[in-house]
């Protein structure tokens, strides 16, 4: 009987123990605002890579405990040096969207195991560099390089993304997070005679209407308003 009694007592000490905890975690607020940081990838690629220069700025702003609206504004000026052509693209973009947060956190954590996805609109020029032309002599083909320095200004293109990423807190309010992107062109304006083979904010589209791309970023919490 006595230990009957004592392991009684024990069952109601534990459950007082755990609905007060629950009771703690229903009732701890959520924290609401908005989140804006840079691209590291393109920003360090602008250092180390002669031919880019790139900027992206990033931000969401939460909506609801799993819901938050999205988005990505950049500047980018890649030179691609294929086998017969050299060219430059300098253009600027904007994408808007959605991220869900699939992952659960515990208490005050702000992490997030998230999906959404992007409508992106770019606005870019193409600046031709130079070009080879192969010419059959005979008993030998032989390259001659041209450089017309010819441009093409007012290209535009939209696309959709479907987006998949993390976002973990380093310090308090300080986010690092990595993001992968798939991409499918809805618009396309090219100029005659030239195709638009790099799309700022799009990346490189091989003849084709799919993309892919992804970042690293370093953003910072900006705390509007706390609710339950």
């Amino acid at each position: 009987m006595k230990h009957i009694l004592k392991f009684t007592f024990s069952l109601v000490v534990l459950f007082s123990i755990v609905g007060n905890a629950q009771d703690i975690i229903q009732k701890f607020p959520q924290r609401y605002g908005l989140r804006v940081g840079v691209d590291l990838h393109r920003l360090s690629k602008s250092f180390y890579d002669k031919d880019y220069r790139g900027l992206e700025i990033v931000g969401d702003y939460r909506l609801t405990k799993k819901f938050y609206i999205a988005g990505e504004l950049g500047n980018e000026e890649k030179t691609v040096d294929d086998d017969r052509l050299n060219f430059t693209t300098q253009g600027s973009y904007f994408k808007v969207g959605f991220d869900y947060n699939a992952f659960e956190n515990w208490l005050d954590m702000e992490n997030m195991i998230y999906a959404g996805m992007r409508v992106g609109f770019s606005s870019f020029d193409h600046q031709v560099n130079s070009y080879k032309i192969y010419e059959n002599n005979g008993n030998y083909y032989g390259q001659t390089i041209v450089a017309p320095g010819e441009k093409f200004s007012g290209q535009t293109a939209s696309w959709v993304e479907i987006v998949g990423g993390v976002k973990a807190e380093l310090f308090n309010n300080l986010y690092m997070g990595f993001s992968v992107r798939l991409n499918y062109l809805i618009s396309n304006k090219e100029p005659e005679g030239f195709a638009n083979l790099y799309i700022p904010g799009f990346n490189r589209t091989y003849d084709g209407k799919f993309g892919a791309g992804f970042n690293y970023t370093l953003s910072y919490f900006i705390p509007i308003y706390k609710k339950k």
